[in-house]
């Protein structure tokens, strides 16, 4: 089985950078991965994306050589058991609550005896090598989402579950979690009492011995997670990326042409 790029870089004491995919295209796929990421990530649960689309993603993935991973939509082990049959390389589990949903959810990600996956790695066996059943316990990744008070309180329990790797932290989800919506929503968290929830998370995880994981915004704030010590670190998305590229090439157009704010269209001029 060809090894995983994520634990390689995590046992040469190397910090992965992450790539994000929200829209369901395997051509923009392919462009992501060329770009130098580490692991990329496909998004099944707020991503446009559904489980074809997600097979196609990773087929166009493949000769990069960038290591695949897909969040599924929740704790179903139908989405769990078939993105990895398709070859994702690790999983990201959202809404992990209890030391019970940890467990449920490593129990998926791991044969017999080892866990209930059901084998069948339709696209696995080609993509992974044809020796994949007897190494893919070893080499594929359970990452559980900590996003909620639920989780939080229970953390202790959840980071010392058995067969768990990692723990991934969503930033809007668990500031909407711990203070409501006090505080802006979003990712790249500045509020001390969040900071201290994020770290706190972080230490949890490296005293249980498993990783921490942290979705970023910007490549700033993932510099400094890596010097809080986290192991992966996701820089931004796809749609981000694409509006934001975009946006500035407009603006820059603009003000080289002396143009200042985008012409008003009419019904005459805008096509219709």
């Amino acid at each position: 089985m060809i090894p995983n790029g994520i634990r390689a870089a995590w046992a040469a004491k190397k910090p992965v950078i992450n790539g994000w995919l929200s829209i369901g295209c395997p051509f923009s796929a392919e462009i992501m991965a060329a770009q130098g990421y580490d692991s990329i990530t496909i998004d099944m649960q707020h991503g446009l994306i559904g489980y074809e689309a997600t097979t196609l993603m990773l087929q166009a993935m493949n000769a990069s050589g960038v290591t695949p991973m897909v969040r599924v939509p929740w704790l179903d082990p139908a989405a769990i058991m078939k993105s990895l049959d398709a070859g994702a390389y690790g999983i990201i589990c959202p809404m992990v609550n209890s030391r019970e949903d940890a467990e449920r959810l490593v129990s998926y990600v791991r044969y017999p005896p080892n866990g209930v996956r059901s084998f069948g790695p339709t696209r696995a066996n080609f993509s992974a090598g044809a020796d994949y059943g007897a190494h893919a316990d070893d080499q594929v990744l359970c990452l559980a989402m900590i996003e909620t008070l639920e989780a939080v309180a229970n953390l202790d329990a959840i980071v010392s579950t058995p067969g768990l790797d990692g723990v991934y932290i969503g930033p809007a989800d668990l500031t909407l979690g711990l203070t409501g919506r006090r505080y802006r929503t979003g990712f790249d968290r500045e509020e001390p009492e969040i900071v201290a929830a994020i770290q706190n998370i972080l230490h949890k995880a490296h005293a249980a011995g498993i990783r921490a994981c942290l979705h970023n915004g910007s490549p700033e704030y993932a510099a400094k997670a890596i010097g809080y010590g986290f192991d992966l670190v996701t820089v931004s998305n796809d749609v981000r990326l694409l509006a934001d590229a975009a946006k500035s090439s407009v603006a820059a157009t603009r003000k080289l042409i002396g143009q200042t704010t985008a012409p008003v269209q009419t019904q005459a001029n805008s096509g219709y």
